[in-house]
């Protein structure tokens, strides 16, 4: 049998991994839309395709992924996404123009699958009580990855060139081939018997259940909210509350603008979640299970919300987008630790978790489409109205299951 030292490293070591080929994506969210005409482009049109094919992809993708990971050993399949990640980063380093790079991140789509899925399933195959910790150190170390990233394109860009920053970060890249080689070589990483091919029928009375159900529903709103929503209209939010203040915002003496103060509250936030996130984990693997954590965490994240929605002052309406950004952070683990506790209650984990994999995808797809249409229509009020109201009907429904039904999966027993 495994330790828990020995399962906690073999989650550090997946999710080390998956940092690594980060780099280049969260390198490109932040040089492409500044520097797209060294890469041959023709406008900033080319660089949204660009930059959101990665996630069209995915999403007939996830299936086969899922699919090839109930019978592919994950060794195979991380090593791949390592050297996919390594040679998608590489393309813009050394290649020009769109349909070239639309290739590049294509694959990169594919690669991120691989990684997700498998990231997911390392880290229940490996866990048992302490799932929720081992959840919340793998988002932790993975928000590490994109915030090297994103630091290495905005501070590197000027001084070596975006072409030789995508060419170092493509070789740190494929410096995570014998970090992931030593992962699966240490690993069974078989696929088990109890993974493999669950009939339609029980697959489909697994997926109606209330409880995997409503945790689906969990992750598609959280990811539409946070993940698509509010990150997609960010800078545009700031501006608004900023356009209040006659005078601009003043630090220091320097002015500061709406895409500036997005970046470092950003950066703020994938900071903490290295912290964070393991620690909200380790709380939900207590005695009083995930939900009552859940509940108090979305009940901040309304309250969030409602504020935004309020003539504050800048600074006062700054310290609840930073409580509402914690609150995502905490969500962000709970939805994953319930979908895990969901997956390991039979033989449908693979299907399961490609199925909420897919969800967040979704979710996430959707909430750039809505959001400049609430911001032209409602300002502010429409992202924050809109948000507190699905958080609150999701309290509300989590609420019910536990009161009226008898659902106990793993670590919500006591709920």
């Amino acid at each position: 049998m495994r330790s828990s030292e020995q399962n906690r490293r073999t989650v550090r070591m997946i999710s080390w991994v998956t940092a690594i080929c980060l780099l280049g994506d969260s390198m490109l969210y932040i040089v492409l839309p500044v520097y797209w005409a060294s890469f041959g482009l023709q406008g900033l049109w080319q660089v949204g395709i660009l930059l959101s094919i990665n996630r069209m992809v995915r999403l007939p993708l996830n299936p086969l992924v899922g699919w090839l990971y109930s019978w592919l050993p994950k060794r195979t399949g991380i090593l791949i996404a390592v050297v996919i990640a390594c040679l998608t980063t590489l393309a813009f380093a050394i290649a020009s123009g769109f349909w070239m790079l639309l290739i590049a991140r294509a694959a990169w789509g594919a690669a991120w699958s691989m990684l997700r899925i498998g990231g997911y399933l390392t880290v229940l195959e490996v866990s048992t009580e302490d799932r929720g910790h081992l959840l919340g150190s793998y988002n932790g170390i993975i928000a590490l990855g994109s915030l090297v990233g994103m630091l290495a394109g905005g501070v590197f860009a000027d001084l070596l060139g975006v072409r030789m920053v995508a060419l170092v970060l493509s070789i740190i890249t494929a410096l995570g081939f014998p970090l992931a080689w030593l992962f699966t070589a240490s690993h069974d990483t078989k696929p088990s018997s109890s993974s493999k091919k669950p009939t339609k029928q029980t697959l489909r009375r697994v997926l109606l259940h209330p409880y995997a159900l409503l945790t689906l529903c969990s992750g598609l709103i959280i990811a539409f909210l946070f993940q698509g929503l509010l990150n997609a209209s960010l800078s545009s939010l700031i501006d608004i509350q900023l356009s209040h203040r006659a005078e601009g915002l003043i630090i220091a003496g320097f002015a500061m603008g709406a895409a500036s103060i997005a970046g470092v509250v950003q950066a703020l936030r994938w900071g903490w979640t290295p912290l964070l996130s393991p620690l909200i984990g380790a709380w939900s693997d207590g005695p009083r299970g995930r939900l009552p954590l859940y509940f108090v965490t979305l009940v901040l994240a309304i309250a969030g919300m409602l504020f935004l929605s309020l003539p504050l002052p800048f600074a006062a309406w700054m310290i609840f987008l930073i409580m509402v950004l914690a609150a995502n952070t905490a969500l962000n683990t709970l939805s994953d630790a319930l979908a895990a506790d969901a997956a390991a209650q039979g033989t449908h984990t693979v299907a399961y978790m490609t199925t909420y994999t897919t969800i967040l995808d979704v979710g996430a797809a959707l909430g750039p489409l809505a959001a400049f249409t609430l911001i032209e229509t409602y300002s502010t009020q429409g992202i924050t109205l809109l948000s507190a109201t699905m958080l609150l009907l999701l309290s509300a429904a989590w609420f019910l299951l536990r009161r009226h039904m008898q659902v106990k999966p793993i670590h919500t027993a006591s709920m």
